[in-house]
């Protein structure tokens, strides 16, 4: 097992003096990760966009970078993050057959000029960024990767915010 202490500064490892402000949430995190190793956190999505899932607690317990998704429904999502969570290994350009049903995902760094915009609670937990987060792609019906067809139906976070296209991925950076 990877040894989080040497490196991790989350809240579990370290008392901030913050333990007894930890809300519901907080808690359940920390519940998750100390149980199974990581915690898939899901923002639903809303009038002003598609939702997103993404990992917390791979760094702490595993030394291996967060996962997270985009676009499609949560609970696909949060499926795929956990079936990816108990990979080791993992890291920037792979290709994974066995995640999606028929599709095959590419894993892809995400720039921390992103982090602030999706992973409030991640940032929370590890108290400083920039934990290394991959981000999970998936194609379109016809097998399309969004750098194949710069469709936006998912972010492009191996973009930096400067580089990326303005519209609904880009209004809270």
């Amino acid at each position: 097992m990877f040894e989080a202490s040497r490196i991790c500064r989350c809240v579990i490892c370290h008392d901030y003096g913050d333990r007894g402000d930890y809300d519901a949430a907080d808690r359940g995190v920390i519940d998750n990760v100390e149980e199974f190793g990581w915690s898939v956190v899901g923002v639903p999505a809303d009038e002003q966009g598609p939702g997103w899932a993404y990992t917390i607690g791979r760094w702490h317990s595993r030394g291996e970078p967060e996962l997270a998704m985009f676009g499609l429904d949560l609970r696909v999502m949060q499926s795929c993050s956990n079936i990816l969570g108990h990979r080791d290994g993992l890291a920037d350009g792979q290709t994974h057959d066995d995640v999606v049903d028929g599709y095959p995902v590419h894993l892809r760094t995400i720039e921390s000029g992103w982090y602030r915009a999706f992973f409030g609670h991640g940032i929370w937990f590890y108290r400083r960024p920039p934990v290394p987060f991959l981000q999970v792609v998936w194609p379109d019906r016809e097998g399309a990767f969004p750098w194949d067809t710069g469709e936006l139906a998912q972010p492009h976070l191996w973009l930096t915010p400067g580089e990326h296209i303005q519209g609904t991925w880009t209004q809270d950076v």
